[in-house]
């Protein structure tokens, strides 16, 4: 599991949830399993975990346990496969939205811009758009957007335009070429901060990321006990803010409704008021727990 994965935030996350024995839980991002495996080893017999990934990659390396339901889909469904499974509601949710290290480390998957490969960037790679198709036929303007709305890139116009430049010449196909393409917008000691942000938008765009995020969220009240938890790992500030404004509000907008009282009548209770980071010593063993954040809210 560790070579797979390093779980983010265990301990916090998996004590956020208070979980109890006979309890069903729910991990929306099984990954590489360090969270789900935590879970199971503090349930007894009785208990339950329903997790859930789009990636084979990730679905391999399921333990067998009898308490433990895996499911291979994308966690936007999760409403609906706890009402097909009968399950009714659930105790706790947990979700990492992080990337797997897995993923980032393995090549062929062109989700870092650390190798010559294909774009791909495909959690599930059944789908058919891959960053290539994206980076290839999207318009100036479109390109544009989504490195400006995905990834905080500064300079997303000139960035469209010279990956436009390029594809005229010749289609772009992996990531030394994409890469090359934009090598005029940054030097040896902004190279690494400007790729991350692009390889992040195109990544959050080919997953539909943010879309995906919403459904979740908007699905999670319907099945969350009274009482129960729900605990969040983010890792960059767009959807750290769409999950912020959730348990705020109880929808991804942050628009409060209030009684005639002035009460919040969000079906939540924040538990944290600020959102809980890795240690200096877990960022030390685990650089790419830099950026977490933690967030946890309890039905009310």
């Amino acid at each position: 599991m560790e070579a797979y994965h390093i779980p983010v935030l265990l301990e916090e996350s998996i004590s956020a949830l208070e979980i109890k024995e006979d309890g069903t839980y729910i991990d929306a991002t099984f990954g590489g399993g360090g969270h789900s495996r935590e879970i199971l080893r503090r349930l007894g017999k009785r208990g339950r975990l329903i997790s859930f990934d789009r990636d084979a990659d990730a679905i391999a390396n399921a333990p067998e346990d009898e308490r433990h339901i895996l499911v291979h889909n994308n966690f936007r469904f999760v409403r609906n496969f706890v009402e097909y499974l009968g399950i009714g509601e659930v105790d706790g949710i947990l979700a990492d939205l992080g990337v797997s290290s897995h993923q980032f480390d393995t090549s062929e998957r062109g989700f870092s811009f650390r190798f010559d490969t294909e774009l791909d960037m495909r959690m599930n790679r059944a789908t058919s758009i891959s960053a290539k198709e994206i980076v290839n036929n999207r318009t100036a303007e479109e390109l544009a957007g989504i490195f400006s709305l995905y990834g905080e890139v500064q300079k997303s116009r000139a960035a469209a335009k010279m990956i436009c430049d390029a594809r005229a010449k010749s289609p772009i196909s992996s990531t030394a070429e994409l890469n090359a393409a934009l090598s005029r917008l940054y030097n040896p000691n902004t190279e690494h901060k400007f790729l991350a942000q692009i390889y992040q938008a195109l990544r959050i765009e080919v997953n539909a990321e943010m879309r995906a995020l919403e459904d979740f969220l908007m699905g999670c009240g319907p099945i969350l006990k009274s009482g129960g938890r729900l605990s969040i790992i983010t890792y960059h500030s767009l959807e750290d803010r769409m999950v912020k404004n959730y348990m705020k509000s109880g929808n991804t907008s942050g628009n409060v409704e209030k009684d005639l009282y002035g009460n919040n009548l969000s079906c939540y209770k924040i538990i944290t008021g600020k959102p809980i980071l890795p240690t200096e010593e877990e960022i030390s063993g685990n650089t790419r727990s830099r950026s977490a954040k933690l967030r946890v809210a309890q039905k009310r």
